[in-house]
């Protein structure tokens, strides 16, 4: 596996289009101080919190929804992943140009209101249809977020630095993930116990829709805050055109240029989305689906394996900022493939632990093995937005991120929750054959990703190896002119 730089002709190309800026030395980035590009870390996470509050708490109400609308396994499924992949893939390409052209920290706010009021809005409908759209609705608000996210960050900390922030950014999907499961078993209890809630204009509405209500409106509160953030200079811009104070402005690429960037680079490109998206079938099914395993499986309530499962993702928490550190320093040891060789070894040390948690017969002995699975995935991360930010310039981050939300929201969202229903519905017709369902897909998800990330290592190392000379050279070139 070596790491030569191996530059490919369409690399040169597009590096030697870009103009220098004047007035930085190669080391003075001119990025915003450390505190304030935390303060922004801070933000943007407290709002991927949100978008995982508002996309998960539907896993815990999945009984009393299906009684109460009448509906299988396959059916609240779509609620879960396709209504929301389908319209999150199909605002993403868009939106992700948007990022790359626009202000960002206005289209993080905008999105943050819009699915903040199509969450609440789910407790008030009474139908499976309009739950469908308003579900879809979540789904393309939330699309702008991580690629405006994974492009701000970027321009607050230099490369050797981005990977810590990032993990941070993204442990947003467990806090998120976990309050939605803890706050949501409180709530139900005391909904249940308070029996049903009467709104103006719409009438009585069931435990389930209140939920929805208090999870969704807090949402607002966060989009003003987003709003109030500075937008940051964009750093490693491909070309800048010329302003009167000398400094340049950067300018986003044709559409052209990008995908002809991405199609020279296919290879690593296909391979690290495919095993994003892979892998993400196995996360957003287990997701799904292992609150209403411990209820089959184990007679657990919902409240326990609401608080059981929302403490247990503290662990998520933990492997994020783990793969966030680690994959900082085995870049600084291995260079670009350091924070491939540490998913290579999680994926094989996550399988056991897969097995142990769906075949133990006991629900509390599963939570062991059930807090290790959870633990080592989520390293994935921690890694993954660091290892699409090494693969593209600056004014390409956006698109870039919002092919790779795209390959793994449709493969994830789209097929990880419906799979494990068709097989439970389908072939095991059983419910509570449910654990077994989850270790299939879990298993065959895990072999299948490892295979993708050995495929995509040498063309990531030569790729990003050429991205990090060119900008090198760029950087010599800036502070010759800067210096004339």
């Amino acid at each position: 596996m070596g790491e030569k730089p191996v530059a490919t002709s369409r690399e040169g190309a597009i590096a030697s289009k870009a103009a220098p800026a004047r007035g930085l030395t190669p080391t003075d980035g001119g990025y915003p101080s450390p505190a304030y590009g935390w303060f922004v870390v801070g933000v943007l996470t407290l709002a991927y919190v949100f978008s995982f509050l508002d996309r998960q708490i539907l896993s815990l109400l999945v009984e009393p929804m299906k009684a109460d609308l009448n509906l299988n396994d396959t059916q609240i499924s779509l609620l879960q992943g396709l209504a929301f992949a389908v319209c999150n893939a199909l605002a993403g390409l868009p939106l992700g140009r948007l990022v790359d052209t626009q202000r960002r920290t206005t289209l993080v706010a905008a999105g943050i209101a819009f699915w903040s009021v199509m969450t609440a809005a789910c407790g008030l409908v009474r139908s499976y249809g309009a739950l469908l759209i308003l579900r879809m609705g979540v789904g393309a608000g939330e699309a702008v977020l991580t690629p405006a996210a994974n492009s701000l960050i970027g321009d607050h900390f230099p490369p050797h630095k981005v990977g810590f922030p990032l993990a941070v950014y993204s442990i947003g999907i467990f806090i998120g993930g976990g309050l939605a499961l803890v706050i949501g078993a409180t709530v139900i209890a005391g909904a249940i116990e308070a029996g049903p809630a009467y709104v103006t204009l719409v009438g009585e509405i069931r435990p389930w829709q209140t939920v929805f209500l208090i999870v969704g409106l807090p949402g607002l509160l966060v989009a003003l805050l987003a709003l109030s953030l500075r937008e940051p200079a964009r750093k490693g811009a491909l070309r800048r055109s010329g302003a009167d104070n000398g400094a340049g402005k950067p300018e986003a690429p044709p559409l052209r240029e990008v995908f002809a960037f991405l199609s020279e680079n296919r290879r690593a490109f296909i391979s690290v989305n495919l095993f994003m998206g892979f892998s993400a079938v196995a996360g957003y099914g287990v997701a799904a689906w292992v609150p209403s395993m411990f209820i089959r499986r184990h007679g657990w309530t919902a409240v326990e394996i609401g608080h059981a499962y929302g403490l247990l993702l503290v662990f998520g928490t933990a492997g994020v900022l783990m793969g966030g550190w680690l994959g900082d320093v085995m870049t600084r040891r291995k260079g670009p493939g350091g924070r491939l060789h540490i998913v290579i070894v999680v994926k094989l040390l996550t399988i056991p632990f897969i097995i142990g948690y769906t075949l133990l017969p006991d629900g509390t002995l599963a939570l062991l093995p059930l807090a290790a699975s959870i633990f080592l995935p989520t390293f994935m991360n921690g890694l993954s937005p660091a290892i699409l930010q090494q693969m593209v310039p600056n004014q390409m981050r956006g698109t870039a991120i919002s092919i790779s939300l795209l390959v793994v929201n449709m493969l994830g969202l789209g097929v990880g929750p419906t799979l494990i229903a068709v097989l439970t519905d389908s072939v095991f017709q059983d419910p509570a054959m449910i654990h077994l369902s989850i270790l299939f897909v879990c298993v065959a998800m895990a072999s299948i990703s490892l295979i993708l990330i050995l495929i995509a290592y040498r063309p990531y190392v030569a790729l990003v190896n050429a991205l990090q000379q060119s900008q090198a050279e760029e950087g010599r070139e800036a502070f010759a002119q800067g210096r004339h």
